[in-house]
C-alpha cells in the first residue's frame, strides 16, 4: 500500500491505538551498541548525548535517570514521510486540550508520546478527527 499524503484523508483514517506500557525517555553517554541489550525502542544522538526511548521498567532496572512517564499512541495509517500538515493537526488538537505530543515518525506510521495520566484524553482527542467526516 502506497504512503498517504493527502492531509484529510490521514486525519479521517488515522486510526490511533493506544500502545500498552509505559515509556521514558533517558539521556545516555557512550555507544549505542552498550545500550542496546535495554531494546530501546527509538534512540537519537544528540551533541549532548544519547537519547534512548525505553519501557520504564528497564530504564528503572538500569539505573537510568528520566523525568517523565508517557503512554505511546501509534496512528496506523500510512503516512507518507511527505505529507504535509499532519504533525501540526494533531499537536494542535492535542495542545487544545492541555496535552503535549512528543512525536517520532517511523517509516510506516506516526507515533506520539503523551503524558501517562492524559493518555485517554488524548487517545479520545484523535478519534475525533474521524468522527468529523
Amino acid at each position: 500500500m502506497a504512503a498517504i499524503t493527502d492531509l484529510d484523508i490521514l486525519l479521517k483514517s488515522m486510526s490511533p491505538e493506544l500502545i500498552e506500557g509505559n515509556y521514558v525517555f533517558c539521556t545516555v553517554n557512550g555507544a549505542l551498541l552498550d545500550y542496546l541489550p535495554l531494546q530501546p525502542i527509538a534512540t537519537f544522538h544528540e551533541k549532548e548525548g544519547l537519547t534512548l526511548v525505553l519501557e520504564e521498567h528497564k530504564a528503572t532496572e538500569a539505573k537510568l535517570d528520566f523525568d517523565a512517564v508517557f503512554s505511546l499512541i501509534t496512528l496506523s495509517v500510512h503516512s507518507s514521510l511527505e505529507a504535509v500538515g499532519l504533525t501540526a493537526a494533531f499537536a494542535n488538537k492535542l495542545a487544545s486540550y492541555g496535552i503535549s505530543a512528543n512525536v517520532i515518525a517511523g517509516y510506516y506510521h506516526d507515533h506520539i508520546f503523551v503524558q501517562k495520566n492524559k493518555a485517554d484524553a488524548a487517545f479520545k482527542a484523535l478519534q475525533e478527527f474521524s468522527k468529523s467526516s
